[in-house]
């Protein structure tokens, strides 16, 4: 008997079987009781409650299986929308998941990328504080969280930003304590460092030490993030060396179009940068 639901339940994880997981179980519990009830007369009334019980829950399952089945068509159906960019066909979707599944972490997420995606920041806010608030080991939440928060503050006043830089930055710190190799939340760190006055917190070393990290864990970032430090401070021709070992590390189009903005908007040298895109375009061709 084992054998046989073991196979049932393999069947149904391989196949995505309509029948749930669940009610093979509850088929499991029935056909053990059936099996040994007879052996022990004096507790069938034990049994045939729990049986009764079972079949409950059985039925309930029936009941409710076709609304999660709508609900995971309606989830698909929105990450489409998402995915091709429309974003408020999405959040119509999502929103209406949420009023029924408000602890759901995938359509939490979904809502507050649609409203980061619409710079409407208070709104992702809400929906990363609550990610974090319901799942607070995944970093990724962390990162968004502090993201969010971060661009609020930027848009707030001069007196309200400087009460959120703490948490801003705590949340990006977070996000590499549960996950040290997040690329995202040190490139934020290194930004944050360079935005922010010396007198609150904001400085190169500090901007660099993220660099610096960056480096280890990705050649190419390390040296886009360097050249990035370079080209906020002015230093033309250092932000041109690290560019350049960016595009013979990487060979990315995000590699060459800094190069090339480098040239164009900063060294006003529009030959250059003209020669840079091309020499991308042409190697894209092979």
């Amino acid at each position: 008997m084992e054998h046989y639901f073991y196979k049932k339940v393999v069947k149904a994880r391989n196949k995505k079987a309509d029948i749930n997981l669940s009610t093979i179980y509850y088929f499991y519990l029935l056909s053990q009781i059936n099996k040994i009830q007879p052996a022990i007369p004096n507790h069938f009334p034990i049994f045939e409650t729990l049986k009764q019980n079972l079949l409950k829950r059985f039925f309930l399952i029936l009941l409710l299986f076709p609304m999660v089945v709508f609900s995971q068509s309606e989830y698909a159906k929105g990450e489409q929308f998402f995915k091709k960019g429309e974003y408020e066909k999405a959040k119509e979707i999502f929103l209406a998941i949420y009023q029924k599944k408000s602890k759901d972490v995938g359509v939490i997420e979904y809502l507050g990328d649609i409203d980061g995606h619409a710079k409407k920041w208070d709104g992702a806010f809400g929906y990363y504080e609550k990610l974090v608030e319901l799942k607070p080991s995944e970093a990724n939440y962390h990162y968004k969280y502090g993201g969010a928060l971060a661009m609020k503050a930027k848009e707030s006043s001069k007196f309200k930003a400087l009460g959120m830089i703490d948490d801003v930055e705590d949340a990006f710190k977070k996000a590499i304590e549960l996950n040290p190799k997040h690329i995202e939340a040190r490139w934020a760190l290194v930004e944050l460092y360079l935005q922010l006055p010396g007198i609150i917190g904001g400085s190169e070393r500090k901007a660099q030490k993220y660099a610096d990290e960056l480096m280890v864990l990705s050649t190419v970032d390390g040296y886009l993030s360097k050249g990035h430090i370079a080209e906020y401070f002015k230093r033309y021709k250092e932000a041109e060396k690290y560019y350049k070992k960016a595009v013979e590390t990487g060979g990315s189009k995000t590699t060459y179009k800094k190069l090339a903005d480098l040239y164009k908007n900063k060294m006003k040298q529009p030959e250059k940068a003209k020669a840079v895109l091309d020499e991308y375009t042409e190697k894209s061709k092979t």
